[in-house]
Formats: structure tokens, C-alpha cells, sequence
């Protein structure tokens, strides 16, 4: 079988990764990820998983490498990960009793194999007040999170509702990639 190698550091990637019962081994993707204006949200996160995955892939052509990212969208305007707690305070109370969505592209390279898909969810947030923010933000956690939330920790919280897939906010889209994999590997029987 071959070496599974995972284009992310992402704890939450990791954890996800491991329910498949696949071995795999992390090397961190360290490209400058810069947006292409002119594509749509969900082509956007399939260019950047692409370019993450390749970056790892050009030395490593042996292996199935995975990439991904995650876009958080409201008003066509993208929350990525917050500069700093104003940032977060500013992301967190446009979110604030709206409703968002959240695009995440992956994309499976191996020799004669490329795939890139977009898996993504509407999320919908309570109305927070002020205070919530501030003792949010003082957990730390919205500041490396794109949106400045993780739904898998204290954020989960603010979440009143969710349509679509939820792995797809933790940035795996658990199913999808499982299916890929199955794919890529029945092949090689």
C-alpha cells in the first residue's frame, strides 16, 4: 500500500484522519496561500488544496498526498484566520446571529490519480453579546481558526444550526475523502 502523507499540521485534520484506519504521516504545506479573486468560493478552496497537496507531492511521487483548506464566507466577504483579537472581534460579531457558509476543497494526488472536491456546510449563529466575544477570544482558540471559530471546541456554543456537512466546518470532509481513498486503493489490489 502506499504512504499516505497528510498536507496539514491541523490537529482536527489529524483526529479525522485517523477514524478512516489508514496510516498516514503529516508534512506541513508552507505555500503562500493566495486567493484567486476570479473563481467562485468553491473552486477557490479546491485551488489552494491543490497547490498545498502538489507542493508536497513534487517530492514525495510515491505516496498519496491529501490536500485541504477551509473558507469561511459571509456576505461574499472571506473570514480567514484573524490577524489578531480585533480581527476576531470583528469576525466573530459579523457572524453574530447571521447565517454563513463554510467551502472546504480537498485534493488526493497520487501517480495517475488526481482529484479535487469541495465539500461545504451553511452554518447559522445564536446572537452573541459582548461579553461572550471577549471570554471566547481570551480562550485562544478563535485565533487560528478561519472565522475565528472552531465548532469542534468552545465555539460549538454559538452554533444554532447546521446544513450540510459538518466535517466540512472542521475542515475533512470525513465521508468524501474516505470514499476517494477506497478508491484510490482497490485499485492497487
Amino acid at each position: 500500500m502506499k504512504k499516505i502523507i497528510l498536507a496539514s499540521n491541523s490537529p482536527r485534520r489529524h483526529e479525522l484522519m485517523k477514524f478512516l484506519g489508514y496510516e498516514f504521516e503529516s508534512i506541513s504545506s508552507d505555500i503562500d496561500e493566495i486567493i484567486n479573486p476570479k473563481l467562485e468560493h468553491d473552486e477557490q478552496v479546491m485551488d489552494l488544496s491543490f497547490q498545498k497537496a502538489y507542493s508536497i507531492f513534487k517530492d514525495h511521487k510515491d505516496a498519496v498526498v491529501m490536500g485541504f483548506d477551509t473558507l469561511v464566507v459571509i456576505d461574499d466577504f472571506i473570514l480567514g484566520k484573524p490577524q489578531d483579537e480585533d480581527e476576531a472581534k470583528l469576525f466573530l460579531n459579523l457572524l453574530s446571529d447571521r447565517t454563513h457558509k463554510v467551502y472546504t476543497g480537498c485534493t488526493i494526488l497520487t501517480s495517475g490519480y488526481s482529484k479535487s472536491f469541495c465539500s461545504e456546510a451553511i452554518v447559522s449563529f445564536a446572537k452573541l453579546t459582548e461579553e461572550e466575544i471577549l471570554d471566547y477570544i481570551a480562550t485562544k482558540e478563535p485565533m487560528d481558526k478561519a472565522g475565528a471559530y472552531g465548532i469542534q471546541g468552545f465555539g460549538s456554543k454559538f452554533v444554532s444550526g447546521i446544513n450540510g456537512d459538518f466535517y466540512a466546518i472542521m475542515g475533512f470532509p470525513v465521508q468524501k475523502v474516505y470514499k476517494e481513498l477506497q478508491k484510490i486503493f482497490s485499485k492497487q489490489d
